[in-house]
């Protein structure tokens, strides 16, 4: 483990120092107001508090990380020259295809067509929806033995890896379908079409995590963990059906994959920015780990905390004005924005910026960037150390992570922090990784599922 603060780099290292020494005391005393100076935030603490509670949702606490357990193993080797049918639905579209691994592991999607999520555009009975969802995969299903449907909405997974609707988002108005088997519906709907195939239900972090056990095939890995770092967070890991308590009758001596939900993580350290903009979101203190480091939030975040210096004084009079009038941008407009403050669009482009005023804005917009990748990275390395596997360089742990805000997000060199604090926590302990990139990955894990399950 790392003695204490090392693994604390300074997260105003990379500031022109001899521009800054006027205002470089105000931005400092600032951060360290707002708790988000590189002393508020111990990784070590953090991944023992995650650890903890890791422990205290597999033994059912209702206060804890849910730990989600999907029943789906990864002990089976994926069938190759096989297609397989699969379904992703996870937002407004509903993507059909069907998969078949080469022999060396390659997957090769075919019949790939994109449709509209039954429920978008209007509303629909249940009856209808499965009758719907049935007729977007029957041409697949016809070429295929099984079905991975890849089912990323509120969810419980049944041990026959079916799943239970628990609430709609992205606004589906299809409200008679919550409580009901979603995999059950499809698989009777297609039966009464002479098309009785097994459908297996996943949702999309599971999906990516197994999307890297394809990577597999060609290269064996330890053990594997699944990022959803997007417009949302989430992470899976492989976890040993001896630690899963709340899981009676489960085989001590097999596994499975475990659904984290680890954007409602309770420990990490907040600040007053963090509470300001939370509080201006439809669901304040739902998922607060998330509103932190992923997509959908840190623009909002990012905007918050520029208005806040605002007020402290850390801008011209001018410019503070115009910050607190303006309105929160989206992440795509304040990650635009600190990768080149020049061209300063959305809800910047009112502001009158000075040089030095460019300056502060990007350095406080750093500050975000970089506190997201450690927290990021702090996350991931918690589910790799969970695993117990890497000690072996011939067998890391395969990291397969997925989603917009890692690959997309351009500022503070995002996914190189994200990198180099991952190594600086797992390296010293002896773990050996391999972080992977699966393209199409929900629908690749889909695959994996429906073949292997």
């Amino acid at each position: 483990m790392f003695p204490r603060g090392r693994a604390h780099p300074n997260m105003l290292c990379f500031l022109p120092r001899l521009i800054f020494q006027k205002n470089m005391n105000t931005i400092q005393k600032f951060l360290v107001a707002q708790s988000l100076g590189p002393e508020s935030l111990d990784a070590e603490a953090m991944l023992r508090r995650f650890d903890a509670e890791m422990t205290r949702g597999l033994e059912g606490a209702a206060d804890a990380l849910p730990m989600i357990p999907s029943y789906v193993t990864i002990d089976r080797p994926v069938p190759t020259n096989k297609p397989v049918a699969v379904m992703d639905a996870g937002g407004t579209n509903l993507r059909v295809a069907t998969v078949c691994f080469d022999a060396a592991g390659k997957p090769h999607i075919e019949d790939y067509v994109r449709h509209p999520m039954p429920g978008t555009r209007s509303a629909i009975e249940p009856d209808a929806f499965f009758e719907t969802l049935a007729g977007m995969i029957e041409p697949v299903a016809k070429k295929a033995d099984s079905i991975g449907f890849c089912f990323s909405y509120p969810a419980e997974i049944t041990p026959d890896r079916d799943a239970r609707l628990l609430r709609w988002t992205k606004q589906i108005k299809a409200p008679g379908v919550v409580g009901m088997m979603v995999g059950a519906g499809l698989r009777n709907r297609l039966a009464a079409r002479g098309l009785d195939r097994p459908v297996t239900v996943l949702n999309d972090t599971v999906a990516t995590l197994l999307a890297g056990k394809s990577a597999g095939v060609a290269r064996r890995y330890g053990s594997y963990v699944g990022v959803i770092l997007g417009t949302g967070t989430n992470t899976a890991y492989v976890e040993r059906h001896a630690r899963i308590v709340k899981c009676r009758g489960l085989d001590p001596s097999g596994s499975m994959v475990i659904n984290i939900e680890s954007g409602c993580f309770p420990g990490a350290p907040r600040s007053p920015v963090d509470d300001r903009f939370e509080a201006t979101t439809i669901d304040p203190g739902s998922y607060s780990f998330e509103k932190m480091i992923a997509g959908a939030y840190l623009g909002g975040l990012g905007g918050t905390l520029l208005q806040e210096a605002a007020r402290a004084g850390c801008f011209t009079p001018d410019v503070a004005r115009a910050l607190l009038k303006m309105s929160l941008p989206s992440t795509r407009e304040f990650d635009a924005f600190c990768a080149n403050p020049f061209q300063a669009a959305g809800p910047f482009a009112a502001v009158p910026f000075s040089e030095d005023d460019r300056r502060t804005a990007l350095t406080l917009g750093t500050v975000i960037y970089v506190r997201a990748a450690r927290l990021a990275a702090i996350n991931i390395a918690a589910a790799a150390i969970r695993t117990g596997a890497g000690s072996d360089p011939l067998h890391p742990v395969g990291i397969t992570v997925d989603g917009s805000t890692y690959y997309r997000t351009v500022s503070a060199a995002f996914a190189s922090r994200v990198q180099e604090q991952l190594r600086a926590l797992l390296v010293p302990r002896g773990i050996y990784y391999e972080l992977l990139h699966v393209d199409e990955a929900p629908i690749i894990g889909a695959a994996v599922a429906g073949l292997t399950q």
